[in-house]
């Protein structure tokens, strides 16, 4: 287990963030009112980018966990492991920032064991405290930290979904995918894309979200925009660039994908 050094997770430089509504405000709210917060949307559009903007924004170290299906509450608050013979705890990344006053973002937390659960709901409500019951103690929280969770309805079932019990102890922030003007500013930001060709792969964009449901379990993100445009401006053709990073990335059935190819080629 990597023993992390909050120092390293400063970060110094502004990164590129178009507010959408009011969600720089909620947050920097709640955050000062010792409130947990919980980002929902989907996949791509700009949560976890959030998170690192307000990370900046409040001067405060972010570390991000990545949850899926094998994540366990030691992997967040720590484990015994042996060093030259010695038997010596490790804290893991959401012990560390409790203790040290940091911002842990837990990122698809559906996605984590029921029992992450147990440890998340005392710091999500007033006692702010975290039990570690291999060391039989309970650390009260840093008056600077904060804890951030998110997830995507559009992916979750009866089996994967947030408890009514774990939802109302958040502050919630809705995030969609941004509206074209934004979104093409965006892209061409994040990419250096001339702009005219960003507004086509935003209204490509735009095309395979109405296929959600219809063959799509998501349309593409602002990310996968992103990656498109970035092939495109180093002289990949479009319609290629389009294929490769976007519409392999949305489905593998042959049918879609055809679909999708044909929708960037009538545009490109």
């Amino acid at each position: 287990m990597r023993t992390f050094r909050l120092d390293e997770y400063r970060i110094e430089d502004e990164p590129y963030y178009q507010p959408t509504g009011d969600e720089v405000e909620l947050f920097e709210a709640a955050y000062h009112n010792q409130l947990p917060v919980l980002l929902k949307g989907p996949t791509g559009c700009g949560k976890t980018r959030f998170m690192e903007y307000m990370a900046w924004r409040l001067k405060r170290p972010l570390i991000t966990v990545s949850c899926h299906d094998d994540l366990t509450a030691s992997d967040l608050v720590g484990r015994y492991l042996i060093k030259g013979g010695e038997t010596t705890w490790i804290d893991g990344p959401l012990t560390q920032a409790v203790k040290a006053g940091g911002i842990c973002y837990l990122d698809e937390i559906v996605e984590a064991r029921k029992d992450t659960m147990v440890v998340i709901h005392p710091l999500a409500d007033d006692r702010r405290v975290l039990p570690i019951e291999k060391l039989g103690t309970l650390i009260e929280a840093d008056p600077e930290f904060a804890i951030a969770i998110s997830y995507n309805p559009g992916y979750q079932s009866v089996l994967k979904d947030l408890k009514q019990s774990t939802r109302q102890r958040f502050i919630a922030l809705e995030f969609d995918y941004p509206g074209a003007e934004l979104e093409t500013e965006i892209v061409v930001r994040e990419s250096g894309l001339e702009r005219q060709l960003a507004g086509r792969l935003v209204k490509f964009a735009g095309m395979t979200r109405n296929l959600k449901g219809s063959g799509l379990e998501e349309g593409a993100s602002t990310r996968l925009l992103v990656h498109a445009a970035k092939l495109m401006a180093a002289g990949v053709n479009p319609v290629s660039a389009c294929q490769g990073a976007i519409a392999q990335a949305l489905t593998d059935d042959p049918e879609m994908l055809a679909s999708v190819n044909e929708l960037s080629s009538s545009l490109f």
